[in-house]
């Protein structure tokens, strides 16, 4: 938070009121209001500058506002100068793609690849030779008995294990067969097999390599004719496709050759060779082809024909065709090439005061409605960035045409303003957002109106949450359907078509996935800015949590009488329009610092109390207490500063009534002061943290009548209420006396309905009874009708 407190933005502290006629206090708070009116201001001219920077300069001025497929609502349209009219993306791609089919891909000579192939094929046979000169010693052996024979087959098997490619076994057989026919029969040199593989296989060779082998299958060339660079030679061809021959062909023509002159085994034989040399000698250059290709779409033109000055491009009430829109937005990208730098900056001089207005309504009513934001330069800046997480990525997206303007989730900015403040702030959100991004993009008003239909039903469904699961589901679900109806409804009336409803809907789908990065964002702010969110205050009214559980095991008095106080506060809060969830958990927690003693407080008594073995001044510090050690207590627990603002200010600046009378007495004055005796508060200033107050007093006091009846209820909280009032313990809390009133109704309510009278069931001893003595909720000792007032004789504070 270092950062936010260099700005002034940190979160203040709320303190007790200052004393009447304090100078030094009063310029602190001039200060204070000075310094956070500069800094809302630099916020405000932060965020309307981020804005307009980011604002799109159109590439065109709009002629006029029309709609594909309706009338022409304007005058008639005269050309007021001579244009030509661009061909649609359509059209270009068409002649794009026959322009692909026309080059002719390039392939290059290698004019080493002969040479490659032959020295192969010489590596090859000769590699064959030691393995046909051991077959034929190790024949002669065999025929003459020789010792040797076996020996001389193990080096055979040797030989030809040590070749680098292999054969087939009846290829082997053919070449050993012919091998030893050749030389045992004492026949000519040229007649052994070797060599009439080599002469027919370098024929073939030459002959594939004459025409040429490509590189790649010609099931890949869509093209009838391809071009053929030397590039030693600096020439190139164009040559049928037919005339050439892929690896696949070559190794098809080989065959057809070997096999018309030669027998078969030894065809397959040659065969096999003749696929481990050949290699292609025409090599294909895509970067050729491709240069080639990019030269040729600068040829392409961009226009077909032109309008001339004063013709009369589309009459009032004709229907927009998609070929007179193209007529128009050519006229438009021509008008904005002549247009000035005065018209341009005449537009964007429009387009920036309706986006001041906007974000001043905005402010205006924060200002005028919504003073707690508005003061607090914390929740001021807050707001804003809140809105810029929007706002600038529609800007952003704005130049990419195959991106809709709806797959940014506008909603996201007004369901987090309503879960941290209300639906109110969330709904005039809406509606700046709405006109801002419809100006981005190009004031569409189809999108205007989606957004704040679909932004307005989000901050409904978000308005009263209880649940995450709520969010999850149900407000995704609600702005996509929302989109979807009203997008809908657009397409009905203009005839849009599938296509472009099924192109929207995509985006709207996106945009309702990305609304479930509001609860990450939500957990953020909460952390940075020190905020709670229902979404907090919902967990921590969880009593299975640590520190509930340790309430209870430590003060079991204390923490039903909390649970007492959070039913009274929160139906009190929720009569008079207060946030009843805040209450409760307020309430919950109020008390935690009487875990530190809890026997000092009756709730928790059995027997003895331990406040007659001390003063009463001393009683008064250890009740006292209780304040500091449940705030030090909730900041170990990490407890949101709201919450430990209820703790401070449950008792406000009361006075401990009982030990003070018995300082009265134990002194024999008639009267002390009293500041040893006052809690050191400071006073609630919050409508919750008074209605906490009012029940923490209400339920004290009643759950210690005996014979209760709606009379005795009523009088007794007219009292606590009123004597709270009288105190000034309520003097800088917003409550109306109509709101007081209310409150007395509402703790009435369920006071009646907790201390009813009950029927009493006897025992073994004892008779029945027709009515029963009331029940103390907490077990604690009830005196007699009559006695002194419980509230002002009880010693837990």
């Amino acid at each position: 938070m270092s950062f936010l407190k260099k700005l002034g933005l940190s979160p203040k502290k709320p303190e007790a009121a200052p004393s009447i006629g304090s100078n030094k206090r009063r310029e602190e708070e001039r200060k204070q209001l000075r310094n956070a009116k500069y800094v809302r201001a630099l916020i405000l001219f932060s965020f309307l500058a981020l804005v307009l920077i980011v604002l799109p300069r159109p590439s065109y001025q709009p002629v006029a506002s029309y709609t594909i497929g309706e009338p022409w609502r304007s005058d008639d349209l005269t050309s007021p100068f001579t244009f030509s009219i661009k061909k649609t993306a359509e059209e270009l791609e068409e002649e794009r793609n026959e322009l692909s089919m026309q080059i002719e891909p390039i392939f290059h000579i290698d004019l080493d690849a002969e040479a490659v192939i032959i020295s192969r094929l010489d590596s090859l046979l000769r590699d064959l030779q030691p393995v046909l000169d051991s077959y034929i010693q190790w024949q002669r052996a065999a025929s003459n008995d020789s010792p040797s024979a076996e020996t001389d087959s193990l080096r055979f098997i040797e030989e030809q294990m040590y070749l680098e490619w292999e054969l087939n076994s009846s290829a082997w057989d053919a070449i050993l067969d012919l091998h030893a026919t050749v030389t045992f029969n004492n026949q000519p040199q040229q007649r052994l097999p070797v060599n009439q593989m080599r002469m027919q296989l370098e024929l073939i060779i030459e002959d594939v390599l004459s025409d040429g082998i490509i590189d790649l299958h010609k099931s890949e060339i869509e093209q009838d004719d391809i071009t053929i660079r030397n590039l030693r030679e600096s020439t190139q061809r164009s040559v049928s496709l037919s005339n050439v021959r892929d690896l696949t062909e070559s190794f098809e023509f080989a065959r057809l050759r070997l096999h018309r002159n030669t027998t078969s085994e030894m065809a397959d034989a040659s065969l096999q060779i003749f696929a481990h040399v050949i290699e292609p000698n025409l090599i294909y250059s895509a970067s050729n082809t491709e240069m080639l290709y990019q030269e040729s779409l600068l040829n392409i033109s961009l226009t077909k024909g032109a309008v001339d000055q004063g013709q009369i491009i589309i009459r009032r009430g004709d229907i927009v065709t998609e070929e007179i829109d193209n007529v128009l937005q050519s006229l438009a990208e021509a008008r904005a090439l002549t247009a000035t730098t005065l018209e341009r900056g005449l537009r964007f001089a429009g387009e920036s005061i309706v986006i001041i207005i906007a974000i001043l309504m905005f402010f205006f009513y924060i200002f005028l409605y919504r003073k707690k934001i508005h003061d607090s330069p914390l929740l001021f800046f807050l707001v804003f960035l809140v809105l810029s997480i929007v706002a600038l990525p529609s800007a952003l997206i704005y130049p990419f045409e195959s991106v809709s303007s709806y797959i940014i989730p506008i909603a996201i900015a007004p369901i987090i303003l309503t879960i941290i403040f209300d639906s109110r702030v969330g709904l005039m959100a809406t509606i700046a957002l709405a006109i801002i991004t419809g100006v981005i993009h190009d004031y569409n008003f189809e999108y205007m109106v989606s957004t704040i239909s679909a932004c307005s039903l989000g901050v409904f469904s978000v308005r009263d949450i209880k649940k995450r699961s709520q969010f999850f589901f149900v407000t995704p679900g609600v702005v996509f359907v929302t989109y979807v109806v009203v997008i809908a409804g657009f397409g009905l009336a203009r005839f849009t078509g599938w296509e472009q409803f099924l192109n929207d809907l995509f985006f709207i789908a996106v945009n309702s996935i990305f609304i479930l990065f509001t609860y990450p964002l939500m957990l953020l702010f909460e952390k940075l800015f020190k905020i709670t969110t229902d979404f907090t205050l919902i967990e921590l009214a969880d009593t299975n949590l640590p520190l509930m559980k340790e309430l209870m095991n430590k003060a079991p008095g204390t923490f039903h009488h909390s649970l007492q106080v959070a039913n009274l506060a929160e139906s009190a809060a929720s009569d008079i329009g207060a946030n009843a969830l805040l209450c409760r958990v307020g309430a919950m927690y109020h008390d935690i610092g009487k875990m530190v003693k809890p026997s000092y407080f009756i709730e928790n008594q059995n027997k003895e109390n331990e406040h007659d073995k001390l003063k009463p001044r001393m009683s008064a510090l250890v009740i006292k207490a209780h304040v500091s050690e449940g705030v030090k207590i909730a900041n170990q627990y990490n407890l949101p500063d709201v919450i430990i603002d209820f703790i401070r200010t449950h008792h406000g600046t009361s006075l401990i009534r009982y030990f003070y009378s018995k300082a009265i007495e134990a002194s024999g004055e008639e009267e002390i002061a009293d500041e040893d005796f006052r809690y050191e508060g400071p006073i609630p200033f919050t409508p919750e943290q008074g209605i906490l107050m009012l029940a923490d007093g209400v339920e004290a006091s009643c759950r210690s009548m005996k014979n209760t009846s709606y009379s005795k209820l009523e009088n007794r909280v007219n009292r606590i209420i009123d004597d709270h009032i009288s105190d000034g313990q309520l003097s800088n809390c917003p409550l109306t006396f109509r709101q007081i009133q209310i409150i007395k109704e509402s703790f009435l309510r369920i006071l009646k309905g907790v201390y009813h009278t009950r029927i009493e069931y006897p025992d073994a001893e004892e008779n029945v009874h027709e009515k029963s003595e009331p029940v103390n909720p907490v077990g604690i000792g009830i005196p007699e009708e009559g006695e002194p007032d419980p509230q002002e004789n009880r010693a837990d504070g």
